[in-house]
C-alpha cells in the first residue's frame, strides 16, 4: 500500500538528524503518530518519550537495550527518501528562524508540497559539487550543525544540474561550468505545479552576472560574505551568511561569490516555468577579476 503524505512526513520526522534543536520532541511526536495508528508499540513509544528532551541522543540505542528496536513502524522510509525528508525538515526549521520578505511564502509552499513521494534518481557525479560542496558544508557546520549534517547526508541522493536557459556568451564561460543546483520540490524530487525549492552552489570568486526573471525568488545564503547588487552597474553590497535576499519579479540582481563557495537555499514561489534573462552591465570584466576579502 502507498504511504500517505502524512506517513511520509512522520517517517521523516522519526529520523530527524540528531543534535538539531527540538529534534527529540519532533521524533517523539512522530512516534506518537505511529503509536496511534497501531504501528509502534507502547514500549517503543516510551523510549521516544524518554529521549524527547535529549536532542543529541539516538533513541535506537535505548530501543536496542530494551529489545524493542524491531517495533519500529514498517512505514520507515528507504535511506534516500529518509535523507531527503530530513533535509526538507531541516530547511523548514532553518527558515523558521529567519525573517523578511518571502520567508513565509517559501515555508507555506514547502508545507503544501512536502509530503509527496520522492521521484527522480541522482543524475551522476557533478564536478562543481565534488570540488566545492564539502568546503561550503564545513563552513556551515560551525553555525548550524544540524542543517549541515542533513545536507551532507542528502547530497549523494540529489540530482545536481546546470541552469541551461542562459545563452553561453551572455552568462559567461566561468559561471556556466562553475555552478550547480538541485531542486527538492518542483522539477526535482517532489512534483509541484508552480513552486521550486532546492540548493544552489557556485564556485568561489565567480560572478553570477546581472539577471532577472518573472519568478519571485528567495535566497537564504548558508555561506558568506558575498557581494550583491540589485541594478546594473550599481556598487556591490557585502552580505553575510544567513541574511536572506528576496528578489522581486523582474528586478535585476547580481551575486559576486566570496572566497568560500556560495551555498544557499533558493525558492521560486511562482512563475517557475518562465526563464531568467541576462541584463547587460558595463563592469562585468572588473567584477570577474575582483576578489572579496573576508
Amino acid at each position: 500500500m502507498t504511504a500517505t503524505p502524512e506517513e511520509f512526513r512522520a517517517a521523516a520526522d522519526l529520523h530527524t538528524p540528531l543534535g538539531q534543536p527540538g529534534s527529540g520532541r519532533v521524533r517523539y511526536a512522530a512516534a506518537m503518530y505511529f503509536h496511534r495508528k497501531g504501528c509502534l508499540s507502547t514500549e517503543a513509544l516510551e523510549v521516544y518519550r524518554i529521549c524527547s528532551p535529549r536532542d543529541a541522543e539516538d533513541p535506537l540505542q535505548l530501543l536496542n537495550q530494551r529489545g524493542v528496536a524491531d517495533d519500529l513502524p514498517r512505514q520507515s522510509l528507504p535511506d534516500r527518501d529518509r535523507a531527503l525528508r530530513a533535509l526538507l525538515g531541516a530547511i523548514d526549521r532553518y527558515l523558521a528562524g529567519l525573517s523578511g520578505p518571502g520567508v513565509a511564502e517559501t515555508r507555506a509552499g514547502l508545507a503544501a508540497f512536502g509530503g509527496g513521494p520522492v521521484r527522480p534518481e541522482p543524475g551522476g557525479t557533478n564536478a562543481v559539487v565534488a570540488a566545492h560542496l564539502d568546503a561550503a558544508v564545513d563552513a556551515l557546520c560551525g553555525q548550524d550543525p544540524a542543517l549541515a549534517a542533513a545536507i551532507r547526508a542528502a547530497a549523494p541522493h540529489l540530482n545536481w544540474m546546470t541552469y541551461d536557459s542562459y545563452p553561453p556568451d551572455e552568462i559567461g564561460a566561468a559561471f556556466l561550468i562553475g555552478h550547480a543546483y538541485s531542486s527538492l520540490i518542483g522539477e526535482g524530487a517532489i512534483p509541484a505545479d508552480d513552486f521550486d525549492l532546492g540548493l544552489f552552489l557556485i564556485a568561489p570568486d565567480l560572478l553570477y552576472r546581472d539577471h532577472a526573471h518573472p519568478a519571485p525568488e528567495l535566497y537564504a545564503p548558508l555561506t558568506g560574505p558575498h557581494g550583491w547588487r540589485f541594478a546594473p552597474d550599481a556598487p556591490l553590497v557585502l552580505k553575510p551568511a544567513h541574511e536572506p535576499v528576496w528578489n522581486t519579479p523582474g528586478v535585476p540582481h547580481l551575486t559576486k561569490v566570496g572566497p568560500l563557495p556560495f551555498l544557499c537555499i533558493y525558492c521560486w514561489t511562482r512563475d517557475v516555468n518562465q526563464p531568467a534573462r541576462i541584463v547587460p552591465a558595463g563592469d562585468w570584466d572588473m567584477l570577474e577579476r575582483m576578489r572579496i576579502e573576508c
